[in-house]
């Protein structure tokens, strides 16, 4: 392992530090979208994708109301026995789709995309030892063979518009970049140390990437084709785990900054169209691990505060100030991290995964959604 990127990689699983889960004995079932979208800032019922023993949700991306994709991993605990799962909802439940034309299987899935209702993409790591590419047609996944990757490599997060997806990770050390058009594939390795954990790239092609370079937070920019580094705040220890692109002057990238086991403070920075800035967080034992918007002026962001560690948590940004967002607080002691969120355009509904933990450090995957108020089609 080398510098900084030892630590959680962006939208990996995130291990449980305080504060633990007692489920009840029955887990909550699937339940039907609202009929109308919700007018009022509120959390909904959580359920879950009904995973195996010991899963855990890592990223989500909203199409319509009856039509979520999550992906994530089984059996986490069991380097050898673990499943990368993909799982979609219908508008009534939720059921795990398989990837066709697979000998070996995904050991773990990070991220995933959707450029449309038929064209998805999901990465992660194989059990053979490669990263994991797989592309959906909106009925069932296949793996995607690239031959320009090869053991060693990583990916962490993805992007896609259509007829076309972006993966960002590592090689040798160094930040990395894969692009997929047309059945071609292009690697941008960048020079320096460091790690790529999340992209965006809107439709009309710019684009930023985050991560870290072992010391201090890295940001990249994809502009006329080309990825190159951009200048971000020179903080020592800071990492960035994922990035959202609201337009050309509104973007938001989240991560943390690592000062020693146990001590980390997270970290936002706002994109206005000329610089990168940090924004306040109030609350230093907060972790902070997605970010997802409304391409309008709101942000949210997922993660765990661990100082109410028992409450599903998001932050909403405005432009102006950060401010958090708890659901109710539970029966029983618990732990729950939500490591991706999406907003579904039209229904003012923020969705969001992660897992819970119990005392006995067996996970449930979790999915959580949070009625952000007025869909924009009624906003004045």
């Amino acid at each position: 392992m080398w510098g900084m990127t030892r630590r959680l990689p962006r939208r990996a699983l995130a291990l449980c530090a305080g504060g633990v889960l007692l489920l009840p004995s029955q887990p909550p079932a699937a339940h039907a979208d609202p009929v109308r979208p919700p007018t009022a800032e509120a959390w909904q019922a959580p359920t879950t994708a009904g995973l195996s023993s010991d899963g855990s949700l890592s990223d989500v991306a909203a199409v319509s109301p009856s039509n979520v994709w999550a992906v994530g991993q089984q059996s986490v605990w069991d380097v050898w026995q673990s499943r990368g799962a993909i799982a979609h909802w219908n508008g009534s439940g939720w059921s795990e789709v398989a990837v066709r034309n697979d000998s070996t299987g995904a050991g773990l899935l990070r991220s995933v995309a959707a450029a449309s209702a038929t064209e998805l993409w999901a990465v992660g790591e194989g059990h053979d030892g490669t990263p994991y590419v797989a592309r959906g047609d909106g009925s069932a996944f296949e793996r995607v063979p690239v031959e320009t990757l090869h053991v060693g490599d990583w990916l962490g997060g993805v992007a896609a518009t259509p007829g076309r997806m972006v993966a960002v990770g590592r090689r040798d050390g160094q930040p990395l970049v894969v692009t997929g058009a047309g059945g071609k594939w292009k690697l941008t390795q960048v020079d320096g140390d460091g790690a790529l954990y999340g992209v965006a790239v809107p439709a009309k092609g710019d684009g930023w990437a985050v991560g870290d370079t072992g010391e201090k937070p890295l940001i990249m920019r994809l502009s006329g084709g080309q990825w190159k580094p951009f200048p971000a705040p020179a903080i020592t220890g800071g990492y960035l785990r994922d990035v959202y692109i609201n337009g050309p002057k509104r973007a938001l990238a989240v991560g943390g900054v690592y000062g020693g086991p146990d001590e980390d403070t997270p970290l936002v920075l706002s994109w206005n169209g000329k610089k990168w800035s940090r924004v306040p967080v109030r609350g230093r034992d907060v972790r902070l691990y997605g970010v997802t918007g409304d391409r309008k002026n709101r942000f949210w962001i997922s993660g765990v505060d661990l100082e109410r560690p028992g409450e599903a948590f998001l932050l909403r940004y405005d432009g102006r100030a950060l401010k958090p967002l708890h659901g109710a607080v539970p029966a029983a002691p618990r732990t729950i991290r939500l490591q991706a969120a999406a907003y579904l355009p039209g229904t003012g509904t923020v969705w969001s995964v992660g897992h819970v933990v119990d005392d006995a450090g067996r996970y449930t995957d979790v999915i959580e959604r949070f009625g952000a108020g007025l869909p924009e089609r009624s906003r004045s």
